[in-house]
Order: structure tokens, then C-alpha cells, then sequence
């Protein structure tokens, strides 16, 4: 299997003028010929960490790639003209059919998602969450397949889909100890 494709290696030609890139990878991309340059920032995604009455953490088991078959927090992108806040609400509803009525942020941090061969920066955004309900979880079926509440330990961790839902779970964790 190939390495993935960074998404700055995609401007092989200028999207403004059209000029051939003679360096596709590099950022930030700035065309020769008319200046018009491109930063390639991060795109923001939101992770729900939604905690029932009993205390335990709801984790969700992908049902398709990146990470078909590991553990992840129900979540996804955030769309053009969309708040956080409401991308997480709707992720969360749209994943689980869970309605949230609180958040706090818990915390952020950098990743990266390879979709297609070509991986984009990201940046997640970590929410506790409490809903209006945990009795009538209905999983996406084209997304995910099962979905468990507990307090996660090493077998979870060790099979979660994304390295940044790991250390959102362990601030959690952490965070839970101490309290």
C-alpha cells in the first residue's frame, strides 16, 4: 500500500491561474506566477464524550474506514458556516440519535485523518456531554456497528480508531480520578 498524499501535494497546478506548481507538497503553496498563495490550516472536527447517569462513557465501534472495527467517541466535521457547538450536537445526533442539552469543553488537540489516500490536518475539539436520554441510542448504521458504555481501560484505549480520541478518553479518565 502507497503512503497517503498530503493535501498540499493536490495543488499541482495554481487553482487561480492555472500555473504548473514545480514543488507540490510544499506550504504554504504560493503560485509564481500571480502570488496567489494558499496556508493549507487545519479543518476543525468535534468528539462528544457523553457520560450516562451511571457515570460510564459512551464509545462508539466504526463501521468503516479510516479505523473500520476500533473504538472512536461519536463526532466528525465541522461544516462550512457551522458553529462547534452545533456540529457536535448535530454529529452527535446524526451518529446516535442522542440529543445533547450540555456541553463543556474538555480538550483539543491536533490530528490527522488519511480519507482516500490524502491526509488533512486536523483539529478536534473534546466536549463532556450529557443528554436528554441514553435509553434510545439508534447507531448510523453506514457509520457505526456497536456501541458500549463503560469506564475505558487498556483494551479500549488500545482499540480506539484515532490517537486523539485516546488522549480525550485519558484527560477524562484523569480528570474523573480526581475529582
Amino acid at each position: 500500500m502507497s503512503e497517503p498524499a498530503l493535501m498540499a501535494e493536490a495543488f499541482r497546478y495554481c487553482p487561480a491561474c492555472r500555473h504548473p506548481n514545480p514543488e507540490p507538497g510544499v506550504i504554504p503553496f504560493r503560485c509564481a506566477k500571480c502570488s496567489f498563495t494558499f496556508f493549507f490550516g487545519p479543518v476543525a472536527a468535534v468528539g462528544g464524550l457523553i457520560i450516562n447517569s451511571r457515570g460510564r462513557l459512551l464509545l462508539v465501534r466504526r463501521s468503516r474506514d479510516p479505523g473500520a472495527g476500533k473504538w472512536g467517541l461519536p463526532g466528525g466535521f465541522v461544516d462550512r458556516n457551522e458553529t462547534i457547538e452545533s456540529a457536535l450536537h448535530r454529529e452527535i445526533m446524526e451518529e446516535t440519535g442522542l440529543k445533547v442539552t450540555r456541553q463543556t469543553l474538555l480538550t483539543t488537540g491536533p490530528n490527522s485523518y488519511t480519507y482516500q489516500g490524502v491526509t488533512a490536518d486536523v483539529v478536534d475539539l473534546f466536549y463532556v456531554c450529557r443528554v436528554a436520554s441514553t435509553r434510545s441510542i439508534q447507531l448510523a448504521a453506514d457509520e457505526l456497528s456497536e456501541y458500549r458504555w463503560c469506564i475505558p481501560g487498556k483494551d479500549e484505549l488500545d482499540d480506539m480508531a484515532f490517537p486523539s480520541n485516546r488522549m480525550a478518553v485519558r484527560v477524562w479518565l484523569d480528570r474523573r480520578r480526581s475529582q
